[in-house]
């Protein structure tokens, strides 16, 4: 079963709940406030293809030039 995430409109805090797909758009309870207006939130997924020397290997993210580790242009593995 997959994990969803409910965003509270209240409290603004995510509650994450192991459910059915078939069941992900039922209403949710915030686990933080106990309001009943929440929404379903948008996840990122992260995949690890068991590879050695990709991104896990290298500082946890491919360098781009732009992604903020301050490292010149390669120097965080990639």
């Amino acid at each position: 079963m997959p994990v969803y995430e409910y965003e509270c409109v209240k409290c603004h805090k995510v509650t994450e709940v192991l459910r059915k797909m078939s069941a992900a758009d039922e209403p949710q309870v915030c686990e933080h406030c106990g309001s009943d207006k929440t929404k379903r939130a948008y996840s990122l997924v992260a995949l690890n293809s068991g590879s050695t020397g990709g991104p896990s290997q290298s500082g946890g993210h491919v360098h781009s030039g732009s992604c903020g580790c301050g490292k010149p242009r390669g120097g965080c593995g990639a």
